[in-house]
């Protein structure tokens, strides 16, 4: 089996990557960071959003293992004293051996950034945001290439349904179970008086449609891909859509989605 070890960078995660190769020698996996076939994510959340978009051009052909050593995160199934049981269990994996990983796949959202110096094109896992570096943010949202809104506030987060337990729950947002494919437009603290008037509630747009986000004045923005940074001051627009690809995640046992955020959030 090929692998790569992204971890957070902390001594804790440090040592976990350590034990990792170790155990991965002695059963003979293959390090390879140019075209692993599993690539493991000891951190958090943060980290496995790190590896996502270091391996983005590769995304068809890896599947992600997450490890954490904080709270439980979203994108991680086990905890920094199972490596050991994680190992074994990769290890006895095999093209058709009955201990093979569940591949499951969430969806992405791709975005068109349009500017005037140029046009940029990503992929997110979590959300992309958009907001004000001076002020009251003023775009027109677009559904379907149809003028449904002009926005005054904040800003704006769009989430893929993974994504929706994170920034967009903050934002009273609902969150969505990965296997739908939508995205989630959500406003962040939008004016709403006599002469100003949004929506004022989440969008869920399904696959099949997309909106379009119109700068409507010279304005400086600060727009995020996950963990990424963005300054703009001539934005046109940006459209959002779920993308055609997804990204895998190997189960090597259960972990659903509702006992996640039942132990995030409840427990």
């Amino acid at each position: 089996m090929r692998y790569y070890v992204l971890d957070r960078g902390d001594q804790h995660s440090m040592d976990l990557s350590q034990q990792f190769h170790r155990l991965a020698q002695e059963k003979n996996f293959k390090l390879d960071a140019e075209s692993p076939e599993i690539v493991v994510s000891i951190g958090g959340d943060g980290t496995m959003l790190h590896a996502f978009h270091t391996f983005i051009d590769r995304i068809p052909d890896i599947a992600f293992v997450g490890v954490h050593t904080g709270h439980l995160g979203f994108y991680a199934d086990w905890r920094a004293d199972e490596l050991e049981e994680l190992i074994h269990l990769m290890s006895q994996s095999g093209s058709e051996g009955p201990l093979n990983p569940r591949i499951v796949k969430y969806p992405l959202i791709e975005l068109e950034i349009h500017k005037k110096s140029g046009n940029a094109s990503f992929i997110a896992l979590n959300e992309f945001t958009l907001k004000g570096v001076d002020g009251t943010v003023v775009a027109q949202v677009d559904i379907n290439d149809i003028t449904f809104e002009m926005f005054r506030g904040d800003g704006i987060c769009v989430s893929t349904p993974s994504g929706t337990t994170a920034y967009n729950k903050a934002l009273g947002g609902a969150m969505v179970h990965p296997t739908i494919e939508a995205l989630q437009l959500t406003e962040i603290a939008s004016i709403n008086n006599r002469v100003y008037r949004t929506l004022g509630s989440p969008l869920l747009l399904p696959k099949h449609h997309h909106c379009d986000i119109f700068s409507r004045k010279d304005q400086r923005l600060l727009l995020t891909v996950d963990h990424l940074n963005f300054p703009v001051d001539d934005l046109i627009s940006v459209r959002c859509q779920v993308a055609s690809q997804k990204i895998s995640f190997a189960r090597y046992r259960p972990f659903p989605f509702w006992d996640r955020v039942r132990n995030a959030f409840l427990n």
